[in-house]
């Protein structure tokens, strides 16, 4: 028996590190998926292919003692063979870039625990999404699920530590290139330089706060106007924010310009300190876009917001 699910990748539009600190965030899902083949096989043993490597253990190992980011796969296949005669093949498959920021490993979770639990029973997506989250914290302990949620409902959202998430019905229709450093960059040792500059100018970098939630609220009026002059002013300005508090550097600095340069507005998305870029277009700039990056022999690829989120078939 096999069945098969794929979810979307995600970037954050508005809010990232600042969330940390009570500030809503806005993500949404983008038109790369990753896709999960999930087959029940004789062998009481778990076996996983991708394009990132391969595993194979025999059920019921410890997690601590498995050191692969194929874990999650692992996990949610071992959760579901237990006190079964059985063992499970996975087949992953990816149109997403890994470690860049674009919820690679959300999208992996999401897709596998839909794949893996509907050979056993008819899963909600509720269901689905909570044992995703489980999956995502054998990798990220204090995930918060934000990007677990948005990648099973597709679509843009609103995420605050208060409130949890809130799906926003708005449907604009623009497309984002997304352009990569190729810098590798550690998300932790971000954050605690975010935390530093917090300790060292209290009094900045709550007025920055201030500057960014009422950032985020008008962005959520935009977003139902379908404004993309106006949208892309607000990323300019949230990436004036993320420059301040310290997550860039020259190489993102100098691709946020070429962005910023025919597109609506262009900013770092996720940790920053490597990862990506995200620029606004449409049809009228989106070409001309896509080829100033290309001309900086920058990799980069266009995407358009994903409504459709978790798909099994």
């Amino acid at each position: 028996m096999k069945s098969k699910a794929s979810a979307p990748a995600k970037v954050i539009l508005f809010g990232e590190h600042f969330v940390v600190y009570g500030v809503k965030a806005i993500l949404c899902a983008i038109d790369k998926r990753i896709t999960v083949t999930a087959e029940i096989i004789k062998e009481k043993k778990i076996s996983i292919k991708s394009n990132i490597g391969e595993l194979e253990l025999e059920c019921d190992k410890r997690i601590s003692e498995i050191n692969s980011p194929l874990k999650p796969f692992y996990f949610l296949a071992n959760k579901f063979t237990k006190n079964q005669n059985c063992g499970i093949k996975i087949f992953v498959e990816s149109e997403i870039p890994l470690g860049v920021g674009l919820g690679s490993s959300s999208a992996c979770c999401v897709a596998g625990a839909a794949a893996i639990s509907r050979l056993f029973k008819k899963t909600s997506k509720k269901e689905i999404l909570e044992l995703a989250i489980e999956a995502e914290k054998t990798i990220f302990e204090n995930t918060s699920g934000a990007d677990c949620t948005v990648c099973t409902y597709g679509g843009i959202m609103e995420y605050g530590k208060e409130n949890g998430f809130n799906k926003i019905e708005s449907e604009p229709n623009f497309h984002l290139v997304i352009a990569n450093s190729n810098i590798e960059h550690s998300t932790k040792s971000v954050v605690e330089g975010v935390k530093q500059f917090k300790e060292k100018n209290e009094e900045r970098f709550s007025e920055l706060c201030n500057k960014e939630s009422k950032l985020v609220e008008n962005v959520l009026n935009i977003l139902k106007e379908n404004n993309l002059k106006e949208l892309g002013k607000k990323i300019s300005e949230n990436q004036e924010y993320l420059e301040t508090i310290g997550i860039s550097n020259e190489k993102l600095r100098k691709m946020v310009k070429i962005g910023q340069d025919k597109s609506y507005g262009a900013k770092i998305t996720g940790a920053g300190g490597g990862g990506c870029i995200i620029s606004l277009t449409d049809e009228l700039n989106l070409k001309e876009t896509m080829k100033q990056f290309k001309d900086e022999n920058y990799e980069c690829f266009s995407v358009k917001i994903d409504f459709r989120g978790l798909d099994t078939f």
